[in-house]
């Protein structure tokens, strides 16, 4: 069996398993809300009409009960079905766009549950060119990369994307871009978006280090790129890089895209209401639904970067203390953009909804309290635009480009 075809039946043999045991969880937590809802209306119901609603009662619950277990059934069948079915030939499913996408969004939710259990569908670290992982080896690097130059530009999706969503509108990306306007070598990375920002940081910097070292040119410049989550793993790699700092001082830039640098409102909104719904039986179930959230998730309710920051809280405590902020590394300029629904981001619902999943001070780590220390010059906003306008944009990567290209030295008099 070769390679491509053992990674296909590996990958749609887990996402099968992983699927059955899912839906059989969601079946669980259905039927539990059902009786639940069931027992508070039947005794309602006997309170007003005595005994005679215990046959009634007997009749729904033999048939609530014989209907889970059909429908449980069905999914197992569907289940075995469905690895027989990878058998077949076909392309590996995290290799495509789509089903790199569909896995991002499964790891994003209960990534580090995965990651734990050693599932396939947790993705490590990698380089990805056309969605193949490329071993930081230098005959493979040197055959993906054919035309390697010296500025490596570093590129880290957000929570639930893969490095597909940087070709969002169909258009080249920033990376492709920066190649023809200035020979820059794209560098896409992908990553467990589920896992604790601190875990990923940590493996940004060890795979920074091998790839500055074993890459085919010596190299020069490294500039780094995070929409999203992904700003935030770069800030967290070069905090843990200070005890191997080759890497970091070649960097000369970050950029944070909708990067919430002081926090999510929807990883804060989803926090408060697991609390909410953990309070009553009918609705427990929905509650441990939220509950199960990965420690990635977790994380944004602070934009928590590092172990200490996450191990000072209870995961489920309704407060959660905020770290202390780590300083921007010196030496580099750190460029941030923001987004906004509105044109103007100090419209009254701009200010309420920003970019639909980022707050505008977020974004430029600042509030009345913090200052994360991004300087108001090197920052952009767009107005009219939404959270994931910034992974693709004209107007963005027309700013970006002027912030990068290399400056001329001027002659000395």
């Amino acid at each position: 069996m070769c390679s491509e075809t053992a990674d296909r039946r590996t990958e749609v043999v887990a996402m099968t398993r992983l699927g059955s045991r899912e839906l059989g969880r969601a079946l669980v937590g259905i039927s539990k809300m059902h009786a639940t809802v069931a027992d508070s209306v039947f005794s309602g119901l006997r309170c007003v009409l005595g005994d005679s609603v215990e046959s009634a009662r007997a009749i729904h619950d033999t048939v609530s009960t014989g209907t889970y277990g059909a429908v449980a059934a069905t999914v197992a069948t569907a289940g075995r079905l469905a690895e027989i079915a990878a058998e077949t030939t076909g392309g590996v499913p995290s290799h495509s766009s789509r089903g790199a996408t569909g896995l991002a969004i499964l790891n994003g939710l209960i990534g580090d549950e995965l990651a734990g259990s050693g599932s396939p569908l947790a993705p490590e670290m990698s380089i990805r060119v056309r969605g193949v992982s490329i071993e930081i080896e230098p005959a493979e690097l040197t055959d993906a990369y054919p035309h390697a130059s010296s500025h490596l530009v570093v590129f880290l999706h957000g929570l639930m994307e893969a490095e597909y969503a940087w070709s969002g509108g169909g258009k080249p990306t920033y990376g492709a871009r920066f190649a023809d306007d200035f020979g820059a070598t794209e560098i896409q990375i992908r990553y467990n978006t589920g896992r604790h920002i601190s875990d990923n940081g940590r493996e940004l910097s060890a795979l920074l280090t091998k790839l500055v070292l074993l890459w085919p040119v010596p190299v020069t410049e490294v500039t780094l790129v995070g929409h999203s989550m992904g700003g935030l793993i770069i800030r967290s790699a070069c905090h843990a890089a200070a005890d191997d700092p080759y890497w970091l001082s070649l960097v000369r830039h970050t950029v944070s895209l909708g990067t919430p640098h002081l926090g999510a409102p929807l990883a804060k909104g989803v926090h408060a209401a697991t609390t909410v719904l953990r309070t009553t039986p009918a609705t427990r179930p929905l509650g441990n639904l939220l509950g199960r959230r990965s420690a990635g998730v977790r994380d944004l309710f602070h934009g928590t970067l590092t172990d200490d920051g996450w191990l000072a809280n209870e995961p489920d405590a309704l407060r959660q203390k905020r770290a202390a902020d780590l300083e921007l590394i010196p030496g580099a300029r750190h460029l941030f953009v923001t987004a906004s629904l509105t044109r103007d981001p100090r419209h009254p619902l701009g200010r309420i909804i920003g970019d639909g999943m980022v707050l505008d001070g977020s974004g430029r780590g600042q509030s009345r309290s913090v200052r994360i220390g991004f300087r108001t010059e090197d920052g952009f906003h767009i107005g009219g635009a939404n959270h994931f306008t910034l992974l693709n944009s004209d107007a963005i990567y027309a700013w970006l480009v002027e912030q990068l290209r290399p400056r001329k030295m001027l002659p000395a008099a």
